[in-house]
């Protein structure tokens, strides 16, 4: 099974012939690890229609599977994502008023807002270039690896393009509009160790190291208190959009609601009988 860029690499010659979605898509779960591997490589794993709905019902599957307790995302080949390729998309005939933007809202943005709603923890992999909805689907993720070999492209304005699949919410949210300004104006190419230096990557580790590392993460995640890091997810994701007022009701109600699980009673017996934890992620 694919537990890892490295492992899912090996298959990138062994594609199904009919091109279908769970052939381009990769997925394995793997000790509580579920694995969502883009395996389109000759095509620097730009996205097409039905690749992004798999994409969307895998991170839904994750978020109701008890099984499945951390997610990483991540891709073969040497790019992570070049953007989405609309050519496959379901034929609409002539275009009218309003189908770009019902495109993007189904398309996109919707892609974006799985990765932000899944409630489990979501860790890119970025093991290559992430251009246009490849970046924020990187960015989108709660902790985002990068190889030293990727880079990341705003790379609509060089097409004339704006930014779509939640770029102008997610950069300044992430670096501040200042610096989200610059990457969007210019479209440069930004290496993995200054995103990591502006506070887009957690971590940027050797290529060869990636994998392990994405494995280790996860891991970590998938071992700990399953429900609370989901609450935690939730309040992080929606305070910079909330008063103090209604941040500090949702902190309180998410202490509520997570003091009935039995992880965090475990954690809490743990704590007074001094040793360590053993979550089971409910």
């Amino acid at each position: 099974m694919p537990s890892s860029p490295e492992d899912t690499a090996d298959r990138t010659d062994q594609h199904d012939p009919s091109g279908s979605p769970e052939s381009l898509i990769l997925h394995a779960t793997d000790n509580g690890v579920s694995w969502i591997t883009l395996n389109r490589p000759e095509a620097m794993n730009a996205v097409t229609w039905d690749q992004r709905e798999r994409v969307i019902t895998l991170l839904a599957e994750a978020s109701a599977d008890p099984g499945v307790r951390a997610v990483v995302l991540t891709a073969t080949g040497r790019g992570f994502c070049a953007g989405a390729d609309l050519r496959d998309a379901p034929a609409t005939g002539d275009r009218v008023p309003g189908d770009v933007a019902r495109t993007i809202r189904l398309g996109a943005q919707r892609l974006i807002a799985a990765v932000l709603d899944c409630e489990k923890p979501v860790i890119a992999a970025v093991n290559g270039t992430a251009a246009g909805i490849g970046a924020h689907l990187a960015f989108a993720c709660d902790l985002v690896l990068a190889a030293e070999s990727a880079k990341f492209i705003e790379v609509f304005v060089r097409r004339g393009l704006v930014p779509d699949g939640g770029g102008a919410y997610l950069l300044p949210r992430l670096i501040g509009p200042q610096r989200a300004k610059e990457l969007m104006f210019f479209g440069d190419s930004l290496p993995a160790r200054d995103a990591e230096r502006l506070g887009l990557v957690n971590r940027t580790v050797p290529d060869e190291e990636l994998a392990a590392t994405a494995r280790t993460w996860a891991q970590r995640l998938a071992e700990g208190p399953t429900r609370s890091i989901a609450l935690t997810k939730q309040l992080v994701n929606t305070s910079l959009d909330a008063d103090r007022s209604t941040a500090f009701a949702a902190e309180a109600m998410a202490q509520e609601i997570n003091m009935t699980t039995l992880d965090a009673n475990e954690g809490v017996a743990s704590f007074v009988e001094r040793r360590a934890p053993k979550y089971r992620g409910i």
